[in-house]
Formats: C-alpha cells, sequence, structure tokens
C-alpha cells in the first residue's frame, strides 16, 4: 500500500492531489494564471490535513521537475523539499513532459501503433520545450528548448504519426502542417496524471536525493527590467543634476 502527494507547477496552473495505491483520493486545481503557485501553501496544507484526518500515512512526495516556468518549478520544488524534510519523506522527479503524456494514453486508447508522443510547453515566441515519446513512454527525442518552423519533426513526421498537445502546441498549428501531423486540444499537466508514474517510480524504489534535487529548468532565468525603469532616472540622479 502507498501513498503519495502529488505537486504539479510548471505553467500557470497549480495543482496538488494525493493518490493511495493508484486511485486518487484528493485534488485541487488553481488556474488562475502566473499566481496560482502562490496559493500552493494552502492546498498542500488541506491536503496533508486530509491525509491526516483519515489517519493515511504519507510514502512519498512526487514533484513534477520541468521543464516549464521557472518561478513554479522554484516554489513547488521549495514546497515538496519542506514536507519531505517535514515528514521525513522520499521525494520522487517526474520529467514534467512525460507526465503530460499520461491523459493522452488514457483517454486516446485508439492511438496508432507506431504513434508518436509530442508534448510541448511554451516558452517564448515560436520556441517550445518539447520531446517525442513512443506509445509505451520511451523517450524518441531527448527534451530540448526547440525553435518551432516549417520544418519541424519533418524526418519523424516522414516516418510516423504525431501528436502534439500542450500550451506549447496551440502557436504550431498553422506553421507544423504535415498530413501525419495531428493536435489533441485541452491537455495540461496535472497533478493527477502523476499518479501512474510516481507509482511506478515508487515501486521501483527511484527517488531523488532531497538535499541535493534541482528542477529541470532547460534554460537559465533572465531577468527583464521594464521600461520604465530603464528610463527613467533615479531621484539621487535628478537631485545631483539640478545643482
Amino acid at each position: 500500500m502507498s501513498c503519495i502527494l502529488h505537486i504539479e507547477t510548471s505553467t500557470d496552473i497549480c495543482s496538488v492531489a494525493v493518490s493511495q495505491d493508484g486511485a486518487i483520493i484528493f485534488q485541487q486545481v488553481e488556474s488562475e494564471g502566473p499566481s496560482a503557485a502562490q496559493r500552493l501553501g494552502g492546498m498542500v496544507d488541506e491536503a496533508l490535513s486530509f491525509t491526516d484526518n483519515h489517519a493515511i500515512p504519507f510514502d512519498a512526495v512526487a514533484l513534477s521537475q520541468g521543464p516549464g516556468s521557472y518561478t513554479g518549478l522554484r516554489i513547488g520544488a521549495s514546497m515538496a523539499k519542506g514536507v519531505c524534510y517535514g515528514r521525513s519523506l522520499r521525494l520522487i522527479a517526474l520529467p514534467t513532459l512525460e507526465v503530460m503524456c499520461v491523459p493522452v494514453l488514457l483517454v486516446h486508447d485508439d492511438l496508432p501503433d507506431d504513434a508518436l508522443l509530442c508534448p510541448m510547453i511554451d516558452a517564448r515566441r515560436m520556441e517550445v520545450y518539447t520531446a517525442l515519446y513512443d506509445r509505451a513512454l520511451h523517450n524518441v527525442m531527448p527534451t530540448e528548448a526547440k525553435v518551432i518552423d516549417s520544418s519541424a519533426f519533418a524526418d519523424e513526421l516522414e516516418q510516423h504519426p504525431i501528436y502534439f498537445f500542450g500550451n506549447g502546441s496551440d502557436k504550431c498549428r498553422d506553421t507544423i502542417t504535415h498530413p501525419n501531423a495531428h493536435f489533441i486540444p485541452d491537455i495540461v499537466p496535472l497533478a493527477k496524471w502523476m499518479s501512474p508514474l510516481a507509482e511506478k517510480a515508487h515501486a521501483r524504489g527511484e527517488f531523488a536525493d532531497v538535499a541535493y534535487f534541482e528542477p529541470y529548468y532547460l534554460k537559465e532565468f533572465v531577468a527583464v527590467k521594464s521600461r520604465n525603469m530603464l528610463q527613467q532616472p533615479s531621484t539621487g540622479t535628478a537631485r545631483k543634476e539640478n545643482h
């Protein structure tokens, strides 16, 4: 018997779930944009209270490790580590793009045997975080930050039907037009979809080192100053010029 707390904060949608032997017994989803991860603490507290009230002990914390939003991943990792340390739990780290494949495989069980799955998380402009998986979730193309143009996935599309999904795929519909390209709407990474992968990792004893774990940011964070800050002189500078 296993009970796992799942935390997913890689995009604008923040979610928490609890699974017991693979069944989801608690979940909360917050989808109010980039500030959603700020509500994570309250959601985790409710999940912990739920299991405490039902006398269900946790075995591990599963975290969606990225790639995705730098801020969201950082907040999620801090929360997961805090729970692990506070309750002496082990940490399971799951690739976010692989998590996104779970609902596709569960709902679309009629996909061709040679189909490839292409989850996409929006980065910026025409760039996405993406990878390719087969139906057994074997990694066919490693995770990368990829700029999408008309030649993207050209070789793979000649050999396989590819199913694109995730918030990054929306901006690719008019660019990737090969007959083998198919788009599945409304697929987002959610904590509840982490359960099958987390249960498998738990059974195999595949745990991350809580002390040294870092999210898979893929790209370094770049702070952007607002134009107003760059144009307006500081008060101190203005005073010096007036003298």
